[in-house]
């Protein structure tokens, strides 16, 4: 799925500060191809350990599979190949919250933490077609140990979503 030599993290346990940074900005990177490959602009990352153990991008279109997010394919992902304690010691980076789908995955999966870079709600204000429900609630009410922290990246990850929606819902407005 990935080159580990991408990490570029520390060797071990969750990361913090600028590595998180350094992640999610990689996610932003995999949104990208997403785009390219005629997708929606969407990407995220498991790293373990201080290693990227797996990388996606949306599939939703090239798939013709609307529950192609790179969020739930890696949760399933993890699943499969993970055990129970490696999933708990895994962060999942997304270059955007998760959405309600992908965090119950992530629940499910037991995926430790998760950091994304830009808010559902934000880039709702942009598109008007997402459901709004944060990350952190659904894994709340689903009784989850998972911690969530975002947005760290607003800017970066917002810039993409303006390339791709914002012509056909800025009506103007910017």
């Amino acid at each position: 799925m990935s080159d580990p030599a991408d990490a570029g993290g520390s060797s071990g346990g969750n990361e913090t500060g600028s590595t998180d940074r350094e992640y999610v900005d990689r996610a932003i990177e995999l949104a990208e191809e997403a785009v390219e490959m005629g997708n929606t602009p969407f990407g995220a990352l498991i790293v373990l350990d201080g290693e990227i153990v797996a990388e996606g991008h949306n599939e939703t279109l090239s798939e013709d599979d609307l529950a192609a997010h790179p969020e739930l394919t890696l949760a399933r992902w993890a699943g499969r190949e993970l055990d129970a304690d490696e999933r708990a010691r895994c962060t999942m980076y997304a270059s955007t919250e998760p959405c309600p789908m992908c965090a119950t995955g992530i629940h499910y999966a037991g995926i430790g933490r998760v950091v994304f870079g830009v808010a559902g709600e934000t880039l709702d204000e942009l598109t008007g077609d997402v459901v709004s429900i944060p990350c952190a609630e659904v894994i709340r009410r689903a009784g989850s140990e998972t911690a969530v922290e975002g947005p760290i990246a607003e800017a970066a990850a917002m810039e993409l979503h303006e390339s791709v929606y914002g012509d056909e819902s800025a009506d103007g407005e910017s």
